[in-house]
């Protein structure tokens, strides 16, 4: 079987809603991450034989093929690339680079770009659902899903407080992880950590034209009180907007690549995906199937945690990262050590080659061999891709 390598990853710094990136269209926002990466590698436009793109709401700006937009809004790739856009919700875009390097491991092709896209700002989370319901258009579950899960709604959220109860957190340890959160993003950004892996946006602001090049969801002033004084987010709860992640607009992107295009376009890659891994659980609880989605990855890779230098794992609720330390037995000093989703935002599907990128810079600035990066998604399946550094 053929190796699938990552020649590099981009994604743009995190909009907070109504934020730096509201003024942005979506697929212009996308299509600037695919621009970077073309001009960052040096790969040829016309190389590319397709465009895997993520984006879970998929109405409004983002109907219509938002991968497909994308490509025809680029200012380098020709008309000519193919684009497809999928939705395995929160995991999309890091399907995206799975579904990259399974087309490029099966050798039927040699260049395929994985991104991601979301504008949370101009298409709010859940619009695609809710808007039909509201017009009297139908619901999701249909008669045989709810004979099947009678009584059932599906909430990420009811989920998240479910991993609390189940693995005795407190708000206390909620808060804390929070704070170490922001506080890592605070350490990265100032020490100049991001700057290889952020793509610059043009923007407008009230003071002119300006780029955005900083995350903007970073609380630069927290501390545990602050974070501890948020309202909880269900009576009897214990996660708070504070200890969850945030609605954000950004893009992402991933250059993926055969052996045999190394050589012909002369890239230099920054490693190779060394296992690809899926799995499926209780729907309910819903964003606990990243723990068992790394213990299949682990075994079929040969390798036990231990082995592992650095692992992204989305803060999509601090509850899911906390919970997955503790079945793993992970080291916590290798985990999200820029911060994560709670500081630095989650644009949906764009967050899956978001933290590939920060993942593979991250590694190379510490020397490191192996990463791990995995999602909770929506449905209770979750992705969990290991890479090695080349």
């Amino acid at each position: 079987m053929a190796t699938a390598y990552i020649v590099d990853a981009f994604r743009t710094a995190g909009g907070r809603r109504n934020g730096r990136l509201a003024g942005v269209h979506p697929v212009d926002l996308a299509a600037a991450s695919l621009d970077a990466l073309i001009t960052r590698t040096g790969v040829d436009p016309a190389a590319v034989e397709d465009v895997i793109m993520g984006c879970v709401t998929q109405a409004g700006q983002q109907a219509g093929q938002v991968g497909r937009n994308s490509v025809l809004a680029s200012k380098l790739l020709p008309q000519s690339t193919p684009a497809v856009t999928i939705d395995r919700q929160c995991g999309s875009s890091q399907q995206a680079i799975q579904f990259a390097a399974q087309a490029v491991m099966s050798g039927v092709q040699d260049v395929v770009i994985a991104a991601g896209i979301e504008s949370m700002t101009r298409v709010p989370m859940g619009t695609s659902a809710m808007f039909h319901m509201k017009e009297g258009l139908g619901h999701y579950k249909s008669p045989g899903l709810e004979a099947k899960y009678p009584g059932v709604m599906w909430s990420q959220f009811m989920g998240a407080e479910m991993i609390v109860k189940k693995h005795g957190f407190t708000k206390d340890d909620l808060d804390r992880f929070a704070l170490t959160s922001h506080q890592r993003a605070i350490a990265a950004t100032k020490a100049g950590a991001f700057a290889d892996e952020i793509v610059p946006i043009d923007i407008e602001t009230p003071d002119g034209p300006a780029q955005h090049t900083v995350d903007e969801g970073i609380r630069w002033d927290a501390t545990l009180e602050s974070i501890a004084g948020v309202k909880l987010l269900q009576e009897g709860g214990a996660l708070t907007a504070a200890s969850s992640s945030q609605i954000c607009d950004g893009s992402s992107a991933a250059l993926v690549v055969s052996e045999a295009a190394l050589k012909r376009y002369n890239l230099t890659p920054m490693a190779r995906i060394h296992t690809l891994t899926v799995t499926a659980g209780d729907p309910v609880i819903m964003l606990e199937e990243p723990l068992f989605a790394t213990d299949k990855a682990l075994a079929r890779a040969g390798l036990s945690i231990g082995d592992i230098d650095l692992y992204e794992v989305n803060e999509a609720f601090a509850s899911v990262p906390m919970a997955w330390l503790k079945h793993t037995g992970a080291d916590p000093e290798r985990l999200n050590v820029n911060g994560g989703a709670i500081a630095l935002g989650h644009p949906l599907g764009a967050s899956g080659t978001k933290l590939m990128s920060t993942l593979l810079h991250a590694l190379k600035a510490r020397g490191g061999k192996y990463g791990l990066q995995t999602m909770c998604e929506g449905g209770g399946v979750a992705n969990v891709t290991i890479v090695e550094m080349v």
